[in-house]
């Protein structure tokens, strides 16, 4: 069965479940919705999604929100043989830290400080990009002698991070000061770049034209 991923253009969650279906060969029908003539609050959206959140899938009528219970869900079905979720319960157990990492500590220091910018047209925040610099730091650290995120094979938590730090990239904001953070970028970029750059190049120009207004 075709899975329909609805999606909008410069979405770093949208990003990483390209990216998951990349690393499984999963396919999707892809259909775009436009958030600025509200789209995803349509009736039609709503019996799909009552949350009208992106990126939401549908996979033979079962329909799913949020882009990391989308990526645990295509590894599940789709990724049995695959290594980005393994079994092993200490193995697992540090892919969901990253993960929650990720979604609570880096991810969301990089909303806070950079989203005002560009949708709010507030100023630049000192303390929230300090505070970015440590997650950046954090991150850091968990990489030290480390090849990938979570140990010596890439998982679901590279896949995760390497959305987020394409996108403090393309924001213009430097990794060079994490020099695990920029060998395992380059690394992972090795292998997916042909998904994560066309991603961080469409944010990379939203984000230029929205500072310029």
């Amino acid at each position: 069965m075709t899975i329909d991923l609805y999606y909008t253009l410069g979405s770093p969650p949208c990003h990483l479940v390209d990216l998951v279906g990349a690393a499984l060969g999963v396919k999707f029908n892809r259909k775009h919705v436009n958030l600025l003539l509200g789209e995803h609050l349509t009736p039609e959206f709503l019996k799909i999604n009552p949350q009208h959140t992106l990126p939401t899938i549908v996979d033979d009528g079962y329909s799913l929100w949020d882009s990391r219970a989308i990526s645990r869900y295509l590894i599940y079905k789709y990724g049995k043989d695959s290594n980005l979720y393994p079994e092993d319960a200490k193995a697992r157990a540090t892919i969901d830290q990253r993960v929650d990492f990720d979604l609570g500590t880096l991810y969301t220091r990089f909303e806070d400080y950079f989203y005002p910018q560009i949708f709010a047209e507030a100023p630049a925040d000192e303390a929230k990009y300090k505070k970015l610099e440590e997650a950046l730091k954090f991150l850091d650290n968990f990489l030290e002698g480390q090849k990938y995120a979570a140990g010596p094979d890439l998982t679901l938590a590279d896949l995760v991070l390497v959305i987020s730090v394409s996108s403090i990239e393309a924001a213009g904001i430097p990794i060079t000061a994490y020099p695990n953070v920029v060998r395992w970028f380059e690394l992972v970029k090795g292998k997916y770049g042909h998904v994560i750059t066309p991603g961080a190049v469409i944010l990379r120009n939203a984000t230029t034209q929205l500072l310029k207004k």
